[in-house]
């Protein structure tokens, strides 16, 4: 389940992400997202309804996490093994499986880093496409239109390395090679003017 803060004029299904600006550090997520590969690095953990920091320039939005449950399997003696006698035959020992489960992670809310609406443009979201089919995620045609089945790639592929959302996190769209840049940097979405070394100016998000 995700929900977020609104942003006026925000298309498609990031009208999910909220705008604020990040100086809050990135880390945390999902037991067994470990590796160069995780998102795990780029969540804040918090049970706050608003973002990690609210200064404008750059948007977030949350998701809730479920509990991670680990399961415990053990075989109990009930009967001790009897040995043969007065012409008896052995009998061996009887056990019952006994099976619980405990609670290793609490369900928890987390915040994630996302592109702006502004950065959201049907030709980002076609290179979302390419790049998720590329990768065997998605099989649909390129309508440059974040649909339900471009959402649940996009799922697919978060949640593969920590993240389970729909919405795209800046993280994963570095992962994809949708922005020219590291997390923390000054942030250019690939297709804009400034990714192509047509302005002078900041891109959007500085």
């Amino acid at each position: 389940m995700n929900r977020s803060i609104p942003l006026a004029g925000a298309g498609l299904a990031l009208l999910l992400s909220a705008c604020a600006n990040p100086g809050a550090q990135d880390p945390l997520l999902r037991t067994g997202a470990i590796g160069p590969q995780s998102l795990s690095a780029n969540l804040v953990r918090s049970n706050s309804a608003e973002p990690p920091s609210t200064i404008p320039g750059e948007c977030w939005a949350d998701a809730v996490t479920p509990a991670v449950f680990e399961t415990d399997t053990i075989h109990q003696l009930v009967q001790p093994a009897k040995p043969a006698k007065d012409g008896q035959p052995a009998q061996p020992a009887e056990y019952q499986t006994i099976t619980r489960q405990r609670i290793v992670q609490d369900r928890q809310n987390v915040w994630f880093r996302t592109p702006c609406p502004t950065d959201v443009t049907p030709d980002f979201v076609g290179t979302l496409q390419r790049a998720l089919l590329a990768r065997g995620y998605y099989n649909g045609p390129l309508t440059g239109a974040m649909d339900a089945p471009t959402q649940a790639a996009l799922r697919r592929f978060q949640a593969e390395r920590g993240l389970d959302s729909a919405i795209l996190s800046l993280g994963a769209a570095r992962m994809l090679g949708l922005f020219t840049y590291n997390l923390g940097q000054p942030q250019v979405a690939v297709g804009t003017p400034e990714a192509n070394g047509d302005a002078t100016t900041p891109a959007a998000g500085n």
